[in-house]
């Protein structure tokens, strides 16, 4: 996101007035834009700043502004669904996106206070779910994913129940903003941010973490080790 300070400096060295939308309404409808009771004129704007005769605007005039203002502000996704994503609400304010990774091994870096080697680990089968400004994410055992798949504490430092405290890792959002960039984005800020120390339930797995983590280096990780999350299943968050 642009900083407020740059975008003034933008404005300043690039941008200058050409064109000014008047809006009419009948005085009992000045704050009402829901029926048909207004008029909206255009006046273009000269070198010195001072507007010329209004005209009506039209529909295609209308069209190409918010079509040209929606491609450089956007940030809705678009493009190829990809096959891993269980739900996509784009709705600006009430953003969710679900997705999961099939178990595998991911590299994973970590405090030196832990004496966990950064390397790569076998991992169980993830679930992420992904608003505005949060990310929780789960672990499940079945080999396919159905409304009943029972969800699991994330087996990881640095998450509370489903809750991640992200950390470390910068991570800019980008500026295609495609399904898959926008899932790679946020499972970049899980996995590029150094794990360091334990979410407030304490240890996720049933045996302590750091020798659960340890020993799904090199063998499969051991999903005995997994802990319920209060019944709660996959079904529970797809709504």
């Amino acid at each position: 996101m642009i900083e407020t300070n740059e975008l003034t400096r933008k404005l300043r060295m690039l941008l200058h007035p050409r064109a000014a939308l008047i809006v009419y309404a009948q005085e009992n409808n000045s704050h009402s834009m829901n029926d048909n009771s207004y008029f909206i004129e255009v006046r273009d704007i000269d070198e010195s700043g001072r507007m010329g005769e209004g005209r009506p605007v039209t529909v295609e005039f209308m069209n190409e502004l918010v079509r040209g203002y929606s491609e450089s502000h956007s940030t809705t996704p678009y493009g190829r669904i990809p096959s891993n994503l269980l739900w996509c609400e784009p709705r600006k304010g009430s953003e969710k996106y679900i997705w999961y990774n099939h178990p595998q091994r991911r590299m994973m870096f970590f405090k030196e206070t832990l004496k966990i080697e950064n390397a790569e680990y076998h991992l169980p089968g993830i679930i992420y779910e992904a608003g505005e400004n949060r990310l929780n994410i789960y672990a499940y055992k079945d080999k396919e994913l159905t409304d009943k798949t029972e969800l699991y504490a994330a087996p990881f430092f640095n998450v509370t129940g489903a809750s991640v405290c992200l950390g470390s890792a910068k991570i800019e959002k980008p500026k295609d903003l495609t399904y898959m960039n926008l899932l790679e984005y946020w499972e970049k800020k899980f996995w590029l941010t150094e794990f360091s120390h334990l979410g407030g339930g304490g240890n996720p797995t049933k045996s302590n973490l750091v020798l659960v983590t340890k020993a799904a280096k090199d063998k499969p990780f051991k999903l005995e080790e997994l802990k319920p999350l209060n019944k709660l299943k996959l079904k529970d968050i797809l709504r």
